[in-house]
C-alpha cells in the first residue's frame, strides 16, 4: 500500500470510528434500522441460506455494529450505556416484526432468550471495549476475543466456500475485512498487528487440526414408522461415523450422534422383526449439518 492510500485509508477509519456523531437519536434509528434490515433478510426467501441472512443468527454484523457505537463515544460510560440500548431495542424487535409472518408466531421470542444473555453483557463489554481507543498493548487485549471470533468466522466460512462456492464467501470478506481494519485503527505498531492478526490464525488453524470433523447431535422419525416396543435395539455398522439411540419408541424418533460427514448404516432388532436403514451426514449450502434416514436398498 502506497502512502497516500495509506494516508486515505487512516483518514476513512478515523472518521468511522471516531469522527461520527453518535447521539441518542442516532443509536436508536440505528438500532430501528439494524433490526428492520436483519428481518428482512430473514422473512424473505432469496436470501435463506445466504451470508445476509446471518445478521440474524450470528454475531459477527453485531460485532461490527458494536464497535462503531463504542469508537463513536466520548467516555466509557457512554459507551456501555448507547450499546446496551442499541441491543435492547434491535434484538427483541427483529423477532416482533416477523411474527405476522411466521408459521411460529409468537413462539418464535423462545429464540430470544439467547440474545438476552449477550444483551446483559454488552453494558461491561462496551464499558470496557470502549478503552481500544487507547491504540496500545490494552487494546490488543481487549479486542483479543473478538479477533479471535472472527477470525474463527472467516476461517471457517472460507472453508465452507471451498466446498460450495460461493455460499459463506461474503460472510468470510466480510469477517476478514473486520480484522484487517480494526488492527489497523486501534493498533499503532507492527508488533501489536502482527500478533493480531497471526496468534488467533494459529489458535483457529489448530483447532480446526485438533477436533473431530462434526460433532452434531439431532434427532430424526424413522421413515418407515415401524412400530417399536421396548425391545428394539439398535445394531450399528462397525466403524461407523455416527451411533443411533432409540429416543422414542411410539413417535419411532431417533437420536444421532455423528462425528464426521458420510453415509453409514444401521439396523434395528425388534424381537423377531429387524429394519434396516442407510444414514447421510451432510452439510448443506447454508452450512448447516444435516442427517437423513432412509431404509436401506438391500433390505
Amino acid at each position: 500500500m502506497n502512502q497516500s492510500n495509506r494516508h486515505a485509508l487512516r483518514r476513512f477509519t478515523e472518521k468511522i470510528y471516531g469522527g461520527l456523531h453518535m447521539s441518542w437519536p442516532a443509536v436508536i434509528l440505528f438500532a430501528v434500522a439494524t433490526a428492520v434490515l436483519s428481518a428482512v433478510f430473514l422473512l424473505v426467501p432469496i436470501f435463506h441460506g445466504t451470508s445476509f441472512a446471518r445478521m440474524g443468527e450470528t454475531f459477527e454484523a453485531w460485532i461490527f455494529f458494536a464497535i462503531l457505537i463504542m469508537a463513536n463515544c466520548k467516555k466509557p460510560l457512554e459507551s456501555a450505556l448507547k450499546t446496551f440500548v442499541f441491543f435492547v431495542i434491535s434484538q427483541p424487535l427483529i423477532y416482533l416484526l416477523q411474527v405476522p409472518f411466521s408459521e411460529m408466531g409468537w413462539s418464535l421470542f423462545g429464540y430470544y432468550r439467547f440474545w438476552i444473555l449477550w444483551t446483559l453483557l454488552t453494558f461491561p463489554m462496551a464499558y470496557a471495549g470502549w478503552y481500544i481507543r487507547r491504540k496500545d498493548w490494552l487494546s490488543l487485549l481487549i479486542l483479543a476475543p473478538i479477533l479471535l471470533a472472527l477470525t474463527s468466522d472467516y476461517v471457517n466460512s472460507f472453508v465452507h466456500s471451498s466446498r460450495h462456492f460461493p455460499y459463506m464467501l461474503v460472510t468470510a470478506l466480510f469477517c476478514l475485512a473486520q480484522v484487517l481494519i480494526y488492527l489497523f485503527r486501534f493498533t499503532e505498531n507492527r508488533w501489536q498487528k502482527l500478533i493480531g492478526f497471526f496468534v488467533p490464525l494459529l489458535v483457529v488453524v489448530a483447532a480446526l487440526l485438533i477436533r473431530p470433523t462434526l460433532e452434531l447431535s439431532a434427532t430424526s422419525f424413522l421413515p418407515d414408522e415401524p412400530v417399536l416396543t421396548e425391545n428394539a435395539v439398535v445394531v450399528m455398522e462397525e466403524g461407523g461415523i455416527a451411533e443411533v439411540s432409540i429416543e422414542d419408541t411410539q413417535d419411532s424418533i431417533v437420536l444421532v450422534r455423528a462425528t464426521d460427514y458420510g453415509t453409514t448404516s444401521f439396523a434395528i432388532r425388534d424381537g423377531e422383526r429387524e429394519y434396516r436403514y442407510s444414514l447421510e451426514i451432510y452439510e448443506d449450502e447454508s452450512g448447516h449439518s444435516q442427517i437423513r434416514i432412509s431404509p436401506d436398498s438391500g433390505q
